[in-house]
């Protein structure tokens, strides 16, 4: 039996490939994460596309539960695992399929467009992304720095970082660009190490792939004040430029239909 791991793209269920749907329909159970990003396509709807009972996985039961769920099934019968964006994106994701193949279970992964390809979308060269790291909302005492640290490690070699912001969907938490922003800023105020200072260029992104995608750049001051409309959002922090990315960029935000 096979577990399959089928990346459902960017945005909602019409991002869902050919070959993943078919592998979804021939197995006799399907989950669906809701943890890692946000889907513009309910249970219900991804339902109706592959025409069988969907069932949703929270963190713990990918994380804590798989053993006695997603795995024991996959031992018995085939069993697909939606991913939103693709499957070897998230550690997690990474993390469920190397104890499949401890298990036994033979694992399939049917790959899919993700925000680390997407990204290309501002005008800016993939080959020019260093470390990429996720901002957490702070919790109480909790409020980690390391990827501060990291656009520092990636600056020394002039490379661009790509943030992940944090989610939270069961609370319909989602964090924005300009909260992102602020939690840098918090941290340079503190520690004045020039790694984010007045001029540093940004670039905000919001609901890459879709039709109603949204990409901004600026400097800290301009981009903590937009409206980049609903989640999910990225952030990213930019290197130096070639001129192809300025034009890009540019273009790929707006600025050279607004002259």
């Amino acid at each position: 039996m096979t577990l399959y791991l089928i990346g459902t793209g960017l945005h909602d269920r019409d991002d869902l490939s050919l070959k993943g749907l078919a592998a979804a329909k021939r197995c006799k159970r399907v989950y669906i994460e809701n943890y890692t990003s946000r889907s513009f396509s309910s249970k219900e709807e991804f339902e109706g596309l592959i025409g069988k009972e969907v069932i949703l996985a929270d963190r713990d039961l990918v994380e804590q539960k798989a053993e006695e769920t997603i795995l024991a099934e996959a031992k018995e019968h085939n069993v697909a695992f939606l991913v939103f964006g693709d499957p070897s994106s998230a550690t997690t994701h990474s993390d469920l399929m190397l104890r499949a193949r401890k298990s036994g279970i033979q694992t399939r992964v049917i790959h899919n467009a993700s925000v680390m390809s997407a990204i290309a979308d501002t005008g800016l060269s993939l080959y020019k992304f260093g470390k990429t790291a996720s901002v957490p909302f702070p919790q109480g005492s909790f409020r980690p720095e390391s990827f501060y640290d990291t656009i520092q490690q990636n600056q020394s070699i002039r490379a661009h970082t790509l943030l992940l912001l944090d989610l939270e969907p069961k609370k319909g938490k989602y964090m924005t660009v300009a909260q992102a922003i602020g939690i840098l800023l918090g941290i340079e105020a503190k520690r004045k190490e020039g790694v984010i200072t007045p001029a540093t260029l940004l670039v905000g992104c919001a609901r890459l792939g879709s039709d109603g995608q949204t990409i901004q750049s600026g400097t800290p001051s301009e981009l903590k004040e937009a409206d980049l409309g609903e989640a999910p959002h990225c952030l990213i922090v930019c290197s130096d430029l070639h001129f192809m990315e300025e034009e890009g960029l540019k273009t790929a935000s707006g600025e050279e239909r607004k002259k």
